[in-house]
């Protein structure tokens, strides 16, 4: 691709600050380095949580960022090192990250992975909601890379070990909910809740709240 090695400018959604509406704007998106991807996002969800970030927490930490947390899109390039993707691979951005080798990632009770993006700020976790690091700027300001995904965005760079491997044909727009709606949801019941096959089939039909999708265009 005519993009790889390069910045590329794109637009986003970015929150300048809390409580502050989301303003479209251009931004720069760097390469990916060591064992990053960057990902063009073809479609994206709106989370509660990010709600919450922006509107609800009241506090003035974790900003300028870019909000977004259930994406989907089309690896552009890969950094140096990275094993798992190639150009062209279906993608889904991860907020949970999953090395594979750290204590945790070995733990079958457990997802909280001891290199994720919440691991670079103990105690702040929360109260930021980003790692140390971005490849996103606007206005000659760093954004704060949300979650360590920022799907609200045409562009992304996370790192190798925050995304996983979706099949081409997967519809993306649908997709993009498995990044935290759908899982989260399944979790609830199955983990939560210990709802058994069993109970499923006595379980009566309940409004669930519409989720909504959007695709960059």
């Amino acid at each position: 691709m005519a993009t790889v090695g390069k910045v590329i400018k794109c637009r986003a959604a970015v929150a300048w600050g809390p409580n502050i509406p989301l303003v479209m704007e251009e931004i720069e998106v760097a390469p990916p380095e060591a064992n990053e991807i960057r990902i063009k996002i073809v479609a994206t969800a709106v989370c509660h949580t990010d709600l919450y970030f922006l509107r609800e927490r009241g506090r003035g930490e974790g900003f300028p960022a870019v909000l977004g947390h259930e994406g989907a899109g089309i690896v552009e390039s890969v950094g140096p090192g990275v094993t798992r993707f190639n150009p062209g691979d279906t993608v889904i951005p991860l907020f949970v990250s999953q090395c594979r080798d750290c204590r945790f990632c070995r733990n079958p009770n457990t997802n909280q992975c001891d290199k994720s993006w919440s691991s670079q700020r103990p105690g702040k976790r929360l109260d930021v909601s980003s790692d140390t690091t971005s490849r996103l700027q606007c206005r000659g300001q760093t954004l704060l890379q949300y979650m360590g995904t920022s799907t609200f965005s045409e562009y992304t760079v996370v790192k190798e070990i925050a995304a996983a491997k979706i099949p081409d044909s997967a519809p993306l727009d649908k997709a993009c909910l498995l990044g935290c709606g759908v899982a989260t949801g399944y979790g609830a019941a199955v983990n939560t809740a210990k709802v058994t096959t069993s109970k499923w089939e006595k379980l009566k039909p309940v409004n669930c709240a519409n989720i909504r999708s959007a695709n960059f265009k």
